[in-house]
């Protein structure tokens, strides 16, 4: 498998980047014909029915008959999906980009936004009449029909109250406001919040879904709070000298409290301690993502390591996340501190998701070594490697 080579997108179709992000990004939906040009899904049908059926792959299945709605997760045997023939379903196949390295090349086209951001790439099929149903979501997303075509009608309706008895989440109350054909490499960007319907027009329709990562501030509290209670210190301990007898015992002291209070409030997270940990919240894999460990026989000894990648290069995995920030590096949910003249090396690792040979010609040992553990993991590979 070679070394990415997608670079991230300066326009799409008509619409230069830096003006989508000024005037659209987070702001009001945008429809954006021709984005594609002459669009080839990386993963067409019959690769995407043959993913459905894998165990680490995440698929549901979607049916439709009047009012009622029926959702199955996978995986699934091609058997055991509806005939082409039938009306109304639809496969859905998320994390297309950890399974198929030309649609991760695909993915990375749209690092204009961060990696932070970037969630996945997840495709839809769905026979004619097919969809999921209208429905809200809480995150960026760019829709970009890569074969068929799609009806989307969108609606900025503050009215979100759901169907009740339903296994997907529909809308009770939808009310389109503007209405959309896509064709093939045509694509729509939708901001969070707002309501959409997308209903399969004709059979053969392909839909993928670029998803971005927006999380509650509610989201990150509880592991934010354990890992700051983990490394942080607090020297001291209650004590009360003095005590007057009780004259309530069941009563919480007020002094303990004002006590407890004074001392927790010295100990506050900093801003170190906050990027600390969204470099590892953030880089953590989703939980179907399994790496694989590189058997002990087949790695080479840290000089043997070191000639091979200073000849070839070094290029991360298709699913690692990698975040560089000044604190330190998180590389799939963990965090490493590194010596600062490392930074430059490991920001254009997580930056290009490569390095070529010239860029570790002078990398010292203990980097090497850092990148043989990674490469042990299965994090990172070799430039040519596969």
């Amino acid at each position: 498998m070679g070394a990415m080579t997608a670079k991230p997108l300066d326009t799409l179709g008509h619409l230069a980047v830096r003006r989508f992000l000024e005037e659209y990004w987070q702001r009001k939906p945008v429809l954006i014909r021709g984005a594609f040009p002459g669009f080839v899904p990386p993963v067409d049908r019959d690769a995407l029915f043959a993913l459905a059926g894998h165990e680490d792959v995440e698929s549901r299945l979607v049916e439709r008959r009047g009012r009622a709605w029926t959702l199955h997760h996978g995986p699934f045997r091609r058997r055991a999906l509806p005939p082409l023939s039938r009306r109304g379903w639809t496969l859905l196949v998320q994390g297309l980009d950890g399974h198929d390295e030309r649609a991760h090349e695909l993915l990375t086209r749209f690092r204009f936004v961060p990696d932070a951001r970037l969630d996945d790439l997840m495709a839809s099929f769905a026979t004619a009449g097919g969809g999921v149903g209208p429905h809200c979501d809480n995150y960026d997303v760019f829709l970009l029909q890569a074969a068929g075509r799609r009806r989307w009608r969108v609606s900025r309706q503050r009215d979100l109250a759901l169907r009740p008895g339903v296994p997907v989440k529909l809308l009770a109350r939808f009310r389109a406001t503007q209405e959309w054909v896509l064709e093939p490499g045509d694509m729509l960007y939708l901001p969070p919040g707002v309501a959409h319907d997308g209903t399969a027009v004709g059979d053969g329709c392909l839909t993928y879904s670029i998803g971005f990562r927006t999380p509650t501030w509610a989201e990150p509290l509880d592991p934010w709070f354990a890992r700051f209670a983990e490394h942080a210190s607090l020297p001291g301990r209650y004590a009360d000298p003095g005590l007057a007898p009780a004259r309530h015992p069941g009563r919480l002291p007020a002094g303990m409290v004002t006590a407890a209070h004074e001392a927790l409030s010295k100990r506050r997270p900093s801003r170190a301690d906050t990027e600390r940990f969204l470099l590892e919240y953030l880089t953590e894999p989703k939980g179907n993502v399994v790496f694989e460990r590189v058997e002990l026989e087949a790695v080479p000894t840290l000089a043997a390591f070191t000639r091979r990648v200073k000849h070839e290069g070094v290029r991360l995995d298709r699913r690692t996340r990698m975040l560089v920030g000044g604190v330190g590096v998180g590389i799939n949910g963990e965090l490493v501190t590194v010596p600062a003249a490392w930074l430059p090396v490991l920001a254009q690792l997580a930056d290009e998701r490569a390095v070529p040979s010239e860029g570790l010609a002078r990398a010292p040992t203990r980097l090497m070594a850092l990148l043989g553990e990674w490469f042990s993991a299965g994090w990172v590979h070799g430039r040519t490697e596969g």
